[in-house]
């Protein structure tokens, strides 16, 4: 399936992110070392944005409007220091999941391979993670990404939902949600190790 949905998505020489990174958040955090999942719709769709993780972007590009509002929750939330760059990998390298749920886009087209398979796909990978993990931290941010809260045994997982971090809804509930802190004491309640959200240059 995901070998069809590659030759598929790539037989467009514009699609982000490069080839190479497609996989960069199962490569990062498989899903037996999945502790915190958060979940995007598709990849940023300008030039060099895209790594293949939700919401990051690599150190080198400017941080984009979404995340800079996750950052400035991350640092009412736990008081951390607003990161310089985007880059979310030491998150992944933790058990952060950074998994959007369409893996590419067409440069300068965003939801431009939303119909082209990937749902089907990740939506498996969702199920697969709340039927074969336990005690797992799923963030929903907007109303796409809780759309796939039917997947999610909320017996045994903890689901975490708010508006989106844009700057179209951010003002509705996602500023003050909290959801780092949460996570966190989710985690340690469970024995489990806390995540350290802190970027450091």
């Amino acid at each position: 399936m995901i070998k069809e949905l590659e030759k598929k998505a790539y037989s467009n020489p514009n699609t982000l992110p490069p080839r190479a990174l497609l996989l960069n958040a199962l490569e990062l955090t498989p899903i037996e070392k999945t502790k915190v999942v958060i979940l995007g719709q598709d990849p940023y769709h300008g030039q060099g944005e895209a790594n293949g993780l939700a919401f990051s972007v690599n150190k080198d590009i400017r941080i984009p409007p979404s995340l800079r509002n996750i950052f400035i929750e991350l640092h009412n939330d736990l008081g951390l220091e607003i990161p310089k760059y985007g880059d979310l990998t030491s998150w992944a390298k933790q058990g952060v999941l950074l998994l959007n749920s369409v893996l590419t886009v067409e440069k300068d087209k965003p939801g431009s391979h939303r119909y082209i398979g990937w749902e089907k796909y990740t939506d498996s990978l969702i199920s697969e993670i709340s039927e074969k993990k336990e005690h797992v931290v799923f963030i929903l941010w907007g109303k796409y990404a809780q759309s796939k809260v039917s997947l999610i045994d909320n017996s045994k997982h903890l689901i975490l939902q708010s508006p989106h971090p844009s700057p179209f809804s951010a003002r509705k509930g996602f500023f003050n949600s909290k959801p780092f802190s949460k996570c966190n004491t989710w985690l340690k309640e469970k024995n489990i190790k806390e995540i350290d959200w802190e970027l450091t240059t």
